[in-house]
């Protein structure tokens, strides 16, 4: 379920990292060497492309694997990690473990994705009874009421919606409701004309109907229906939120007495459909109300057999992945190989191991961390996270364009910051999730019931603030503007990010920046809308507010006019957040670097300054190179800038890289002190 405040570090596919661990450091010899020099392309001026200076041999010489999307640092660490990760599941799969173990639990699951041969033989044998169902409904009562009693059975349809706090009551939990419905990634996907965004609606045409032969159906009926998905969903659309608007926490935020909202959608039995979804409540948030209205109108005026095909192909697509191979390939082929550029797909046991996280996420993070997370870790890690937060207090105090008042409720919001490491305090429970090592279908629908009521249970209680939004082995970290927290998983403390044995230039120009970053969307355009209780409360004075949206415009014209692929430019108001916080995160770190031993003093090494090695390290951490069909798809849909702009956008305002570099006017970074952005 979408969650509007969740800001997670970077944006990109099943990322998942090993931690650095005493139990590895008894087998690999420690990590010597910090900083690829060989990687560097020293032709080119640090002051003309930092990112390219610092990584473009290792772009040139790099190529991307078929089954990747990308390739560079995250890429590399997941491959680890999944490495890593295939050997704990092996391992436990091929034991006798308890009925109901976490063990037994975790490798079956991924015994049962592994197994291929069975999965094929069983075909689309898994939907059939579902797809029945669709095609027995008669009336669009019928249609609503299916598509309400789903989600209880793992399935769902025409409502998207997740239980979790109250924007302006953080305390408490709420039903918020979301847009929903479309098979392409965001509404503008449906109506631009460019020739790739023409060429996407072609090949999804043809996803549509080939699912509908595979399951039986003719090739002039599938093609039919096909067209009349596309066209449901190109209404749907209309209805749709730009992603630049789904920022905006304050517009995103509407609250409804059911009975209120009722009077919004004739024909739709609203209090009908709560019971129907298990949600006892006499309020909702609704978080784009027109998708709603739109819904209720299109089921009045578009025909019940038109409703029938969405809601089947949705039925085959969301399970195609755990179908026999014709569904996988389809499904591959459109949302691997079209959308996002991968040749083929990646090998079966790197595709369970993910699966089992997402699916089992604190089960193998509890194996996970036994093994690959010493407490020496987490310590090391809140000891810089405070180092930076003392930093951030004394920046934010020293401000000049903010106001005592103003700076004083700032200075309490980032004195409550709650601090998240490695994995939680207390483990979730899987008790009525029931694997069996020969149905891993099934599997995925009792996980996905687990899920569903595991959220519906939290309606009437407390908000547990102790929750974590991702999973140990994680290779991300986030803040949550609700919960007033930072979260830093295990899976991200290790090298390129963090290292024992590395200096503290490495450390802090890789870790300390990410531990900036998080720390800055608590105060970026969506994070200072929050107050330090985590509620959506204006506490700004009118002219500091009106300074600091002067100063994010600032940052919206700079990352705007960067270019991608020659045609495309960075949306510089859907990256806006992001940008606010790679500037302040690497300003907030190099800071805190300054004041250890290594950052007061002057000695080289590898040739390089402890300054230079700082910033090094930090453009080293974004090594990563994009197929082009990946960038297009980010450029339209991801709030992170590409990694070339998360470097040189930050570092072209920083005063500090320009005479560690000695940066001057005439190289194509160097910025007039009058255009640099400072806001934290």
């Amino acid at each position: 379920m979408r969650r509007i405040g969740f800001i997670p570090l970077i944006a990109v596919p099943a990322i998942l990292v090993a931690a650095f661990t005493s139990k590895q450091k008894q087998v690999d010899p420690p990590r010597t060497v910090f900083f690829d020099k060989s990687g560097m392309d020293t032709t080119i001026r640090p002051g003309d492309n930092f990112f390219r200076y610092a990584n473009g041999s290792w772009i040139k010489n790099t190529e991307i694997p078929a089954s990747e999307t990308g390739w560079g640092s995250f890429y590399v660490l997941n491959d680890d990690n999944l490495t890593n990760l295939r050997r704990i599941l092996e391992e436990t799969s091929g034991k006798q473990n308890a009925k109901g173990s976490k063990e037994q639990k975790v490798g079956d699951f991924f015994a049962s994705g592994m197994d291929t041969v069975a999965i094929d033989k069983r075909g689309s044998g898994p939907i059939k009874s579902q797809l029945a169902k669709i095609n027995a409904i008669k009336t669009t009562k019928d249609l609503v009421d299916f598509a309400a009693k789903s989600f209880k059975q793992g399935d769902g349809y025409l409502f998207e919606f997740y239980v979790g706090p109250d924007d302006k009551i953080s305390t408490k939990n709420a039903v918020n409701f979301q847009q929903t419905g479309l098979g392409l990634p965001n509404r503008d996907y449906y109506f631009k004309q460019d020739a790739a965004s023409l060429n996407i609606r072609k090949e999804y045409l043809k996803y549509i109907a080939n699912l509908f032969t595979l399951t039986g159906t003719d090739a002039a009926t599938a093609a039919r229906k096909a067209q009349a998905v596309m066209a449901l969903e190109t209404e749907i659309a209309k209805s749709h939120l730009t992603p630049v608007e789904l920022r905006d926490p304050v517009k995103n935020y509407n609250k409804y007495a059911v009975s209120q909202f009722q009077k919004q959608l004739p024909g739709m039995d609203v209090k009908d459909i709560l019971d129907k979804l298990d949600l006892e409540t006499d309020t909702i948030l609704v978080g784009q109300p027109k998708y709603y209205t739109t819904l209720a109108t299109l089921l009045k005026t578009k025909p019940l057999s038109q409703w029938k095909d969405k809601l089947a192909f949705e039925t085959i697509s969301s399970s195609a992945s755990a179908l026999s191979r014709p569904f996988r390939d389809a499904r591959f082929n459109f949302y691997g190989r079209v959308l996002s550029g991968q040749r083929q797909q990646q090998p079966r046991w790197k595709q369970m191991v993910s699966k089992t996280d997402q699916n089992l996420g604190e089960l193998v993070g509890q194996l996970y961390t036994e093994r690959y997370f010493p407490a020496e870790a987490k310590e090391r890690m809140l000891k810089l996270v405070d180092n930076l937060q003392r930093v951030y207090q004394a920046r934010i105090e020293r401000l000049d364009w903010m106001s005592a008042e103003t700076k004083q409720k700032a200075l309490e919001k980032l004195n409550t910051f709650v601090k998240k490491i490695g994995y939680p305090d207390k483990w979730k429970s899987y008790d009525d999730v029931d694997i069996n090592r020969s149905t891993y279908y099934e599997n995925l629908q009792s996980a996905s019931r687990h899920n569903y009521k595991e959220m519906i249970d939290k309606l009437g209680k407390p908000v547990d603030k102790m929750e974590w939004l991702m999973t140990p082995p994680t290779v991300n970290a986030y803040y949550n503007p609700p919960f007033n927290e930072i979260v830093f998983p295990a899976g991200i403390l290790q090298f390129p990010f963090f290292d024992f044995n590395a200096d503290d230039a490495i450390n802090y120009g890789a870790i300390g920046a990410v531990i900036g970053h998080e720390m800055t969307h608590g105060f970026d355009d969506q994070g200072r809308q929050y107050d330090k209780d985590g509620n959506l409360k204006d506490w700004w004075t009118k002219a500091d507010a009106d300074k600091f949206n002067n100063k994010a415009k600032l940052v919206i014209d700079q990352y705007g006019k960067y270019t991608v692929l020659n045609d495309l430019k960075v949306n510089g108001e859907l990256t806006l957040g992001e940008n606010i916080a790679d500037i302040g995160g690497l300003a907030i770190a190099y800071e805190a670097f300054k004041q250890t031993e290594q950052g007061k003093g002057s000695q080289k090494i590898d040739g390089f300054t402890p300054d230079q090695r700082f910033f090094l390290s930090f453009a080293q951490v974004w090594r990563i190179k994009n197929r082009d069909e990946r960038l297009r798809m980010r450029i339209s849909n991801d709030p992170h800038s590409p990694e070339e702009f998360r470097v040189n956008g930050p570092l072209s305002n920083m005063p500090e890289f320009y005479r560690a570099f000695n940066i001057k006017p005439g190289d194509k970074m160097y910025r007039n002190e009058s255009d640099r952005v400072k806001i934290w």
